[in-house]
């Protein structure tokens, strides 16, 4: 009977959860000065930290190193398992506002999906953590659990305040079970939990061959080209089918984990009619067992701008992502040596940037039976696992800080939410299934301690 009754408070729950997204939706929460005022994200720590307390957690402003806010809180139970619940408040930017079918900063209901920047990354997720505590304390009152809340506020620029807040304050992140709600299913409906996070390194590599561009009649065809040796290097990273080659570096694994389908692999990443995924693996092994090295950008005439000159100088910025499993910072080296290696000729400028390890998470304690079980009865099918390409950098910093707390990431997104890009939704129903599974999940782990 708590199931239904929970999810009868859940159904009940929806329509304040929606006018909750939609105010904090409304909230241009991007963390960087030079594209929102920093004011929206003050405001939407404010409004967090309002929701946070009315969903029945005492939470305050925590100012981190980065300048971010956070809003931490805590109750209390002696002797019970302690459980963080984790989201964060800010947000990617909007891009070109007029892609988008209606305006990104209003929550905007169209075929039963609710469109909006941050409605599924990450604030969907934070409504379902408050949805979920909001129908325990109706149906159950007490919660049989310690409940720490930690919403960031700088996760989409990876600036690493709250994890250094964290460092230096280890009571607000004190926990026996961590759930991070920041991904999210494979498909609508299926429960996923995801298991494992890549590693990533970015490197810049600038090529010098002459003082300044030379004229291509008068010298094309003996002045060496910065830029065709560039292309030439950028070129060996892969192999002819596509895959990441890269000198020393293992590109054999095998993901053990649910299948990533060809067909939905084609529409997720929306592939062009005729185009097929490189490399020779399956899907999900070329995506979260192997190394993959991408040219993000390159620093080169553009082609408005196009003059008949060889080129005396060009730049790249490659972003490699590992597996869990290999060290970022080895494989960053085995970058950098490769390039330089099989750049053909001219002077040869390596700058390490970004560096962040993998998470691989534990998954045979009893956390993750219990939440595989309340997975089950919210969805009624049987959760799978997955990984993920990108990297949610305070997973690490947690798993650091309590090596024997389980870490579980789990949330509202799924393929047609579109995260990061144009017409981001969320799917109402994923709301109410997650925060199903999480109230029910909460009551299943009395005997955690």
């Amino acid at each position: 009977m708590t199931k239904e009754r929970l999810a009868a408070a859940i159904a009940d729950r929806m329509p304040r959860a929606r006018a909750d997204l939609a105010a904090l939706v409304a909230c241009r929460s991007v963390f960087d000065a030079r594209i929102e005022d920093p004011a929206e994200c003050a405001r939407a720590a404010e409004l967090v930290r309002s929701l946070v307390a009315q969903a029945g957690v005492p939470a305050a402003l925590e100012a981190t190193p980065d300048g971010s806010s956070a809003v931490c809180g805590r109750v209390a139970r002696p002797g019970a398992p302690r459980v963080l619940l984790y989201a964060h408040h800010d947000v990617v930017p909007v891009g070109d506002v007029a892609a988008w079918s209606s305006d990104p900063w209003t929550l905007t209901e169209r075929d039963g999906r609710w469109y909006g920047r941050g409605a599924a990354d990450c604030k969907g997720n934070l409504v379902a953590l408050l949805l979920a505590l909001q129908a325990l304390t109706e149906v159950v009152g007490e919660w049989p659990v310690e409940v720490a809340v930690v919403v960031e506020g700088s996760e989409e620029q990876s600036a690493g305040g709250m994890a250094e807040l964290a460092a230096a304050r280890p009571d607000l992140v004190a926990a026996d079970v961590i759930v991070m709600a920041d991904t999210g299913n494979i498909e609508a409906g299926l429960p996923t939990l995801t298991t494992s996070l890549r590693g990533t390194g970015s490197v810049r590599i600038t090529v010098r061959t002459l003082a300044h561009a030379a004229h291509s009649g008068m010298f094309g065809g003996a002045a060496p080209d910065a830029l065709q040796a560039l292309l030439t290097t950028l070129a060996s990273l892969r192999s002819p089918s596509g895959e990441t080659t890269i000198d020393g570096l293992d590109a054999s694994g095998v993901w053990p984990g649910a299948a990533y389908d060809l067909g939905r692999f084609r529409e997720d990443a929306a592939l062009l009619a005729g185009v097929d995924p490189v490399g020779d693996g399956a899907i999900g092994d070329l995506l979260w067992a192997r190394p993959a090295a991408t040219v993000l950008a390159i620093d080169a005439p553009a082609t408005a701008r196009v003059t008949a000159a060889v080129q005396g100088e060009a730049s790249a910025i490659v972003n490699l992502r590992v597996p869990a499993t290999m060290d970022p910072a080895v494989a960053q080296r085995c970058l950098v040596e490769h390039l330089r290696a099989h750049t053909p000729y001219g002077l040869v400028e390596i700058e390490p940037l970004t560096l962040g390890r993998g998470f691989a998470a534990r998954t045979d304690g009893p956390a993750y039976a219990a939440m595989r079980a309340a997975m089950a009865a919210a969805y009624g099918r049987e959760a799978v696992e997955t990984g993920q390409g990108g990297s949610i950098p305070l997973t690490v910093a947690l798993a650091e800080l309590h090596p024997d707390a389980e870490i579980m990431l789990l949330g509202v997104e799924e393929p047609a939410s579109r995260i990061h890009a144009t017409d981001e939704s969320v799917d109402p129903a994923e709301i109410a299934r997650l925060a199903l599974a999480l109230a029910l999940f909460l009551t299943g782990l009395t005997n955690l301690c």
